[in-house]
């Protein structure tokens, strides 16, 4: 197949984005595909069709490190002639020449449907999940609505939209936009002193901020694919809590999977994972988090509708589990969607 792997973007997830495009790009080049890595954001003038993108750009390798800190996005902005065109030169002529684009964006642009929905109109075939599911599942406010009204366990939770500041939450709480992923703009407050800094903190990121009860346990995710659940894996930092810098920094986590718990747990994080998937509207793959309690109860914080695939990423660790390698798992995701 013809592939265009679409990474990068406008987005704070940029540097994931970028990492997990460049391993899939490899992986897909080696089960024998012509494929071309593009910036979203930048896209290229130096050709408006896949097959002149491919003779042009086309390289033998990708590697791309993700650095410890949030990308500027202010910074990026300067590197553009146009700063605010979302879609880079050429994307568009470039995709709808191609087979296939697999969809390597991750956070803002990149997850809220808003590029899928474009993609729609210009009948560009790509992977994931299309723009409905990916709207309600990036909005975290959303998205638990959805969860509430299905009857799965979610964490409480307070929204504060712009200009407003004050809570009814206690503390300990957690603090997010209600529009962003990889722990981006995410604070653990444990005292009434620092929620305030926390909030405003969040809203550099997201004008609407949500504050969510904290869960004291342990931290799991549950992958699905092609309507299967994957085994469940566990995340335990070294430090902290599971925040961009230990998300994408080698040996800042350590992943067990499957997780070391009792099957019973095990089977109901697969059911919720599944139910979620099914509630929020995605499409072949998801991943999904969980909290789950000393005594038991499991708690469903969020659903990603493009998960993660750098060397640190949780869901091919769970597709390795079952037997499905890294090429293999890219490979599936290309022919699941055709």
């Amino acid at each position: 197949m013809d592939i265009v792997v679409l990474a990068g973007g406008y987005s704070h997830e940029r540097e994931v984005s970028l990492s997990s495009g460049s391993l899939i790009a490899n992986a897909l080049m080696e089960n024998g595909h012509r494929v071309i890595l593009l910036d979203l954001y930048f896209g290229t003038k130096e050709a408006a069709s896949f097959e002149e993108a491919y003779h042009k750009l086309k390289k033998e390798s990708y590697h791309y490190k993700v650095e410890k800190h949030i990308p500027d996005l202010k910074a990026l902005k300067t590197q553009k002639e146009k700063p605010n065109e979302l879609i880079g030169d050429n994307i568009i002529p470039i995709c709808q020449t191609a087979d296939l684009v697999f969809l390597s964006l991750h956070g803002e642009l990149g997850e809220n449907g808003q590029i899928q929905a474009v993609f729609d109109l210009y009948d560009i075939t790509y992977t994931g999940t299309g723009y409905l599911g990916s709207a309600i599942a990036m909005n975290k406010i959303l998205a638990k609505e959805v969860m509430r009204q299905n009857g799965v366990l979610t964490p409480e939770w307070d929204v504060l939209k712009e200009g407003v500041t004050t809570t009814s939450m206690s503390v300990p709480c957690v603090v997010k936009p209600d529009a962003s992923g990889s722990s981006i703009g995410v604070y653990i407050v444990e005292n009434e002193e620092d929620l305030e800094e926390a909030i405003m903190k969040a809203k550099e990121y997201s004008p609407t901020v949500l504050i969510e009860e904290k869960i004291e346990g342990r931290e799991f995710s549950v992958g699905i694919l092609d309507q299967q659940a994957l085994p469940a894996i566990e995340i335990i930092p070294k430090t902290g809590f599971y925040d961009y810098e230990n998300k994408y920094q080698e040996g800042a986590t350590e992943e067990v999977c499957p997780a070391d718990i009792s099957e019973d747990i095990s089977d109901r994080m697969k059911e919720i994972a599944l139910k979620v998937h099914h509630a929020l509207r995605l499409e072949y793959y998801s991943r999904t988090d969980f909290m789950v309690t000393e005594d038991g109860r499991i708690y469903c914080i969020e659903s990603n509708t493009l998960p993660g695939m750098t060397p640190t990423s949780l869901f091919p660790q769970e597709a390795a589990a079952v037997g499905i390698s890294y090429n293999e798992l890219c490979d599936k995701l290309a022919h699941l969607t055709l």
